[in-house]
């Protein structure tokens, strides 16, 4: 969902006392939309315009910066590097939010800087403004021809969005409510009645009042009584009080995992099928809600060649080995085409050229009859060779469907371990890594004459146990391998049992590991694999000695010979927390 007015005054009211006098060390761009400044004190506030995901928040996240920083990045460090803040504000319930800075010029000459986030869907910008609020440069420029009644370019004053003909549901009067909703058409259901008539409310906001007031999120005007219409109005004035006295909480929903929505007040409409989190702040929120969403957007993005490149050739993998069964069930009636050979070769005194089927007595059976197909076309003696040499093609048939089963068996093994680590995926290394990996194996072809470079390839995973010690997480298979094989030998090997997986390590330097350490290094091992979203999760664990790596085995394929097991359930808490995030 996009930040609407209610949760951004929420979130306003949060970075208002920790930003005011705080000093910009430095300003990054690390992506088009995406503007990070770095505060005195250890803060980074970030600001996204993006269509689907604008917002403004303080961010743990440390995100990679392009080597060449963009033309509007280096603007706004010559402009803000050293301005304090000096107020930040949301001019009335706009979806917009103003960072007043303290600047001091070239020549020491103090002055007045405005950055100006709209957080507006599809409209989002950010715009720097000088003392006169004219526009010194914004990151989407608007001509005239795009909005002839706002333009936004450099040079020109500023100006608000314009006014959308509505009142604000905050300042809403019960007279203005009932006249508004007797003009409404009775058809209307109430929720969109509400983002008719008034500004300042979300799609999720609208249906939560309406199932809050009829139980319903569909409800519509006609089913309103008396009794029901101030019922309807009590619960917008519940929200206008709960606005007023900015009594907000940071609450997000989740669904099988996945982000769903986020409010600054509790959310009902959902009932049990959605999980419901409540964070510290609004800040810590986001960053968890969008971090999350981003992954998905990435592993979208960034990794859907590579997604339809492993999966098509898993599929084709799976379809090659469907025939080879088939054909490698046949071969296993081999010993019927031996028999026709040597019972034709026995009555060959009986038989004629130009025969269709002999019947003869199996003295193999207790001499009973059977009856044999022949081809008319071939003399007796033909049929039988024809017999032995069709017997003799299944028998080698069957040894060489055997290893090719095998090996399509491993590479479609392969493939869905590749599947799971562009999942996990987290950098663009990380997918430069997978792509090269797909490379060497032979799944993606190399495109013309692709310049090498400097590979640097992504560190493994580090966590750390609450015993403190080390635990090494690998992200794809070669780095499993590289994992596995540089490990001390008296190191804990972690995988979870015939899932997929990354290679986890518990370094122990030699002495035996807690039995604390070895669940939460099971446990990361259940959350980097295919179990991530499961529970009771079993995880075997040895000393690297015993991992040994089969010849010509794919990347990450290896065999151990002795394991314990440990029963562990994944758990992002805990992750995170040995992470140290």
């Amino acid at each position: 969902m996009a930040l609407d007015a209610v949760c951004l005054q929420a979130v306003a009211e949060e970075l208002r006392p920790q930003l005011l006098g705080v000093r910009i060390d430095k300003v990054q761009q690390p992506a088009r939309d995406q503007v990070i400044l770095l505060l005195r004190g250890g803060l980074r506030l970030l600001l996204n315009a993006g269509a689907s995901n604008s917002r403004i928040h303080l961010t743990g996240q440390l995100r990679d910066n392009p080597a060449e920083p963009p033309m509007f990045c280096m603007l706004l460090r010559k402009h803000l590097v050293g301005a304090r803040v000096a107020a930040l504000a949301q001019p009335g319930l706009e979806r917009l939010v103003e960072l007043e800075l303290d600047v001091t010029d070239d020549f020491g000459q103090p002055g007045r800087r405005t950055l100006v986030l709209e957080a507006m869907g599809r409209h989002s910008n950010l715009i720097l403004l000088d003392g006169e609020r004219r526009v010194i440069e914004c990151l989407r420029r608007v001509d005239a021809e795009m909005s002839p009644q706002r333009p936004v370019l450099p040079g020109l004053f500023y100006q608000y969005p314009p006014a959308h003909g509505k009142a604000y549901l905050s300042d809403a009067t019960e007279e203005v409510f009932f006249t508004q909703l007797a003009a409404a058409n009775p058809e209307r259901q109430l929720d969109a009645f509400l983002l008719d008539s008034f500004f300042g409310v979300s799609p999720l906001i609208a249906r939560e009042l309406t199932f809050r007031a009829t139980g319903e999120t569909d409800s519509r005007i006609f089913s309103l009584d008396d009794a029901g219409r101030q019922r309807f109005w009590e619960k917008i004035v519940e929200l206008q009080t709960f606005i007023s006295v900015n009594n907000f909480t940071p609450i997000s929903l989740w669904r099988e995992g996945k982000p769903l929505e986020f409010s600054c007040f509790p959310i009902t409409q959902y009932g049990a099928t959605v999980e419901s989190r409540t964070y510290p702040s609004f800040s810590a929120l986001m960053d968890d809600f969008y971090e999350s969403r981003e992954h998905q957007e990435r592993i979208r993005q960034r990794g859907a060649d590579l997604v339809r490149t492993a999966s098509g050739a898993r599929d084709r993998l799976r379809r090659k080995l469907v025939m080879q069964e088939k054909d490698y069930a046949a071969t296993q009636d081999r010993d019927t085409l031996r028999l026709s050979g040597e019972l034709i070769t026995a009555n060959l005194y009986r038989m004629e050229r130009g025969q269709r089927k002999v019947t003869c007595e199996n003295y193999y059976d207790a001499n009973r009859e059977i009856t044999i197909p022949l081809d008319p076309l071939l003399t007796p003696q033909e049929n039988a060779a024809k017999y032995f040499k069709r017997y003799a093609k299944a028998k080698t048939a069957e040894k060489y469907l055997k290893e090719q089963m095998e090996i399509a068996q491993r590479d479609a093994a392969y493939l869905e371990s590749v599947l799971e680590e562009i999942a996990e995926a987290e950098t663009e290394q990380d997918f430069n890594d997978i792509r090269s990996e797909l490379k060497d194996a032979g799944f993606l072809r190399q495109k013309g004459r692709e310049k090498k470079g400097l590979q640097r390839p992504a560190k493994p995973r580090e966590f750390r146990t609450t015993a403190g010690l080390r635990v090494l997480v690998g992200r794809n298979n070669r780095q499993n391998d590289k994992l596995t094989r540089d490990a001390d030998r008296r190191d804990l090997w972690f995988h979870t049992q015939k899932i997929h997986g990354s290679h986890v390590i518990l370094c122990t330097g030699g002495a035996a590991p807690d039995q604390g350490s070895i669940v939460e290094a099971a446990k990361i091992a259940a959350w980097y694999s295919q179990a991530r979203e499961s529970g009771n999760v079993p995880v075997d664990f040895t000393q690297v000695k015993n991992v040994k790596k089969p010849a010509g085995a794919r990347p990450g394929m290896v065999i151990y010979t002795t394991c314990e097991t440990v029963n562990v359930t994944p758990e992002e808490e805990t992750v995170k927390r040995l992470s140290g995030k």
